[in-house]
């Protein structure tokens, strides 16, 4: 994470992870948070007012079937998709919208819980993401989950 990055977070809840990556990507970046839940979208905008930090926040309400990432394509440079995938309707759906908004060369961080994803699942997966133009570069350790990092292929 740097400063001036483009960051998409899939999923952001409250902001848990939000906060933190708006101070990353510093007063020339952006984080765009996308959520289906509006009391989560309410909320994640109320906690970055208060740490002032609103103006790096792109919070939005989307649809289950879409993050609406229209007008990003090949602008996002970095994207967490933290404990979400599992949980969205459609996977493979989910990983051709992101990697269309990823410039050639960004990374996505992929983590899946442990207690709800199996080794088969977190395969499957990588798998869509590898169709979509993703790929493993690494997998890095991180308690509880299982992780990789995946890297946009150059077109």
């Amino acid at each position: 994470m740097r400063e001036g990055m483009t960051v998409l977070e899939p999923g952001p809840g409250m902001g848990f992870f939000t906060l933190e990556l708006a101070r990353r990507v510093g007063r020339t970046g952006h984080v765009i948070a996308v959520d289906v839940q509006p009391k989560m979208i309410e909320r994640l905008k109320r906690r970055a007012n208060n740490a002032n930090l609103a103006e790096r926040i792109d919070a939005r309400v989307t649809r289950a079937d879409s993050m609406q990432l229209d007008r990003l394509d090949s602008l996002i440079d970095f994207v967490l998709a933290f404990a979400v995938v599992h949980e969205m309707p459609d996977a493979a759906a989910f990983f051709a919208e992101a990697a269309a908004g990823m410039k050639p060369g960004a990374r996505m961080l992929l983590a899946e819980p442990l207690g709800q994803v199996n080794d088969a699942e977190f395969d499957s997966e990588l798998e869509m993401a590898g169709r979509a133009g993703l790929e493993a570069e690494a997998r890095p350790p991180i308690r509880r989950t299982r992780t990789a990092l995946l890297r946009k292929i150059q077109a």
